[in-house]
């Protein structure tokens, strides 16, 4: 999080805010820092996250980063930033490159994909569209295959494997994922090595190996917390990806031919 904020400090004020009307997270000298404008930095900063899925600890630490910055930015108005000769060359070249985005943006917005042309697409990219299997694992790593034994007999002899499982992970593990209880994000097969990957995929959700997994690493008990089966996502679910890619493709032939028009009529001279 700490780098996240240290980017957000010096690069947040290029990116575009929604004027319409969100709730107060923190006023600065009459001006509300909203929780769409906090959101809409979470979304660009952390993928797949938003304000709300971030713990109340990180919540505080992002609405304080944007207290700060706007503290700084009101500094930098009262000692006369903006009358700046190089700030103002600096804004002149990002409003350029804003214009271009939005240039850009408009070209690519208005080139018509047919629902046809999409679903052509997608029935040939099949397997572009299809999520492959994946598991999610807790796991305990020792070094010595008799301690993984132990481990396994007091696990079978348990009422309640996962609690258990837990404990021992964060005793016992030599793993990094110990102080979590063993635990690992959602891998695909080809994510892990083979040894740990093949026993993982054949696990029921719940269970645990009953036999020490050998590795480079050393020896793993893994328990499986849950599993996804390969799945083809379905074509309402990627249309927009898909009519956003066929008009990046097809406006990377129509800038082209758009270049060669504008060309024609500019009066330019290359030394």
């Amino acid at each position: 999080m700490r780098i996240i904020f240290r980017l957000f400090f010096f690069f947040s004020s290029f990116g575009l805010l929604t004027l319409s009307a969100s709730e107060t997270l923190a006023t600065v000298n009459d001006f509300n820092i909203t929780k769409e404008e906090v959101n809409e930095f979470v979304i660009k900063s952390i993928p797949g996250m938003t304000y709300d899925t971030l713990t109340e600890f990180q919540k505080k630490a992002v609405v304080d980063q944007m207290v700060k910055r706007r503290l700084y930015l009101e500094d930098a108005k009262k000692i006369g930033i903006a009358d700046n000769p190089l700030y103002k060359e600096a804004l002149e070249k990002l409003q350029e490159n804003l214009l271009l985005d939005f240039w850009m943006k408009k070209k690519v917005e208005e080139i018509p994909i047919s629902d046809a042309s999409a679903k052509r697409y997608y029935r040939a990219s099949l397997e572009k569209f299809t999520q492959p299997a994946s598991v999610k694992v807790r796991h305990i790593l020792v070094t010595r295959e008799e301690d993984a034994l132990a481990m396994i007999a007091e696990l079978q002899q348990s009422k309640d494997i996962r609690k258990k499982f837990i404990e021992l992970a964060k005793s016992e593990s030599t793993g990094p994922s110990a102080k979590n209880g063993g635990e690992l994000d959602w891998f695909v097969y080809e994510q892990m090595v083979s040894e740990f990957s093949e026993a993982a995929f054949r696990l029921k959700k719940g269970k645990i190996t009953t036999r020490p997994v050998k590795t480079q690493f050393g020896y793993h008990i893994i328990y499986l917390e849950d599993k996804k089966e390969r799945r083809l996502i379905p074509y309402e679910e990627v249309k927009p990806q898909i009519v956003k890619e066929l008009r990046l493709k097809r406006f990377d032939i129509k800038l082209k031919n758009l270049t060669k028009k504008l060309k024609k009529t500019a009066n330019i001279s290359v030394k």
